[in-house]
């Protein structure tokens, strides 16, 4: 395994690169520019998949007020300082990291690209991030974490409603080597997402972005217990002789969209095609999931039971409020992610980057704050780290990466963000990552 490549003075490296292979003709693959970026993923991806990946709920409001926010807080460069030698260098948790930049958790990575979290995987192992595996993986997260071997990872919880199941995949990603464990909060129901809507589409229902339960043996069980005394006798509830098993529960005839919906969910559960094609199970998989996902009655009280779950630390993401990080550190979390799930959850909800510049400040650095939702560029991550958090995590952007060339792609983008940061905070007048204050930026 290749040793993560040396990032100081990767701005004028890969700026550099890239100016090279012009004078011979060669312009990038993946585009640098953001809008470019957005609208070759838009063409490269399914309406389905680009529907999930690039939609927010509602009229998308929360999205755009996210990148909006960027612009109320300009950057003020200072000149005249040596910045020769820079250093994106930091340390969290007790461990070095090379930037203060992570891998979001996205689910349904299939959406994007064939190899899934296997490329995620491989760009983060070859920049030295972390990587942050969603519980909505669509590879399992023992072989996402061989894919990383000694890269940092960390371990994104939606915590279901049922408290075994959510046991036993913390466990899981402990046992797999994971760092942190960081419980999203503000998806224990699906926002009012107008764009699948449209197009009645859930991923879910197709068997995608489910393998981390589908591998799980509290699932597992769950599954049998549901599908009926049959499959629990070990006959893995083939259909009767001459009785088809159709897709999805309805009363209507079989359409080619429900027979697709059911070769998607056959071929996503464990085992032989042709044995998932006549046993309840692939299905019953799916309801349950449906089932156990939702988790509205999830309160501060349940953080003590993952407290005794793990011995890592443990990260809250969804915090949008200063109330709520202030109820945070009174229950003795580590860490938190100042995050609005990038516009996904609620039309007309306060700008990500709003609410760090007032939790941030109320924090007073008791644990460290992270921050996403709206990061586009290298100068986004800047403006983050100068309104106090200690970290950023980025999802949509290397997403795009991904879709259009694998790993490359989603490397390319991510290294790109790295390069800008770095080249701004060198015509800002800043040499390390901890020089960047909330006086970098016009009051």
């Amino acid at each position: 395994m290749a040793a993560p490549r040396e990032l100081s003075g990767i701005g004028r490296a890969v700026q550099g690169a890239i100016y090279a292979a012009g004078v011979y003709g060669h312009k990038p693959k993946v585009p640098v520019e953001p809008a470019a970026l957005y609208d070759a993923a838009r063409r490269k991806m399914s309406p389905q998949a680009w529907s999930y990946v690039a939609g927010s709920a509602g009229m998308q409001r929360t999205d755009r007020a996210n990148t909006a926010a960027f612009e109320r807080f300009p950057i003020v460069p200072r000149v005249l300082r040596n910045v020769s030698e820079r250093s994106l260098d930091v340390t969290l948790f007790g461990r070095d990291l090379p930037a203060p930049v992570l891998f979001a958790p996205i689910g349904v990575l299939e959406m994007a690209h064939k190899d899934a979290e296997i490329a995620v995987a491989q760009a983060a192992r070859s920049l030295g991030l972390p990587m942050v595996l969603s519980t909505q993986g669509s590879v399992p997260m023992e072989r996402t974490a061989a894919e990383l071997g000694t890269n940092p990872m960390w371990y994104q919880l939606y915590w279901s409603n049922n408290d075994d199941l959510a046991k036993s995949l913390v466990q899981r990603a402990e046992a797999a080597g994971a760092q942190a464990i960081v419980v999203t909060l503000d998806t224990h129901l699906l926002g009012w997402r107008t764009k699948d809507l449209d197009l009645g589409y859930l991923p879910f229902a197709r068997g995608e972005g489910i393998a981390q339960y589908l591998t799980d043996p509290v699932f597992q069980q769950l599954v049998r217990d549901k599908a009926g005394p049959d499959t629990q006798a070990g006959r893995v509830g083939r259909a009767p002789k001459g009785e088809a098993v159709s897709g999805p529960t309805t009363s209507e005839r079989p359409t080619p969209a429900a027979i697709r919906t059911l070769l998607s969910i056959t071929r996503h559960y464990p085992g032989k095609l042709a044995d998932n094609l006549r046993s309840p199970l692939p299905r019953t998989a799916v309801e349950t999931f449906l089932d156990v996902f939702p988790c509205p009655a999830l309160t501060w009280e349940d953080l003590a039971k993952l407290r005794e779950w793990t011995r890592l630390p443990i990260v809250l993401k969804g915090i949008q409020s200063v109330d709520d990080a202030r109820m945070a550190l009174d229950h003795g979390v580590d860490g938190m992610v100042v995050s609005n799930h990038g516009g996904r959850q609620i039309d007309g909800a306060v700008a990500s980057l709003d609410a760090l510049a007032e939790i941030a400040p109320a924090v007073e650095g008791q644990v460290p704050v992270l921050f996403d939702s709206g990061i586009r560029s290298g100068a986004d991550i800047f403006k983050a780290l100068a309104l106090g958090a200690a970290a950023v995590l980025v999802g949509r952007p290397w997403l795009y990466g991904l879709a259009l060339d694998g790993a490359a792609g989603a490397e390319a983008v991510m290294e790109r963000l790295l390069a800008e940061l770095d080249l701004t905070m060198a015509l800002s007048g800043v040499a390390s990552i901890d020089e960047i204050t909330r006086d970098c930026l016009s009051s």
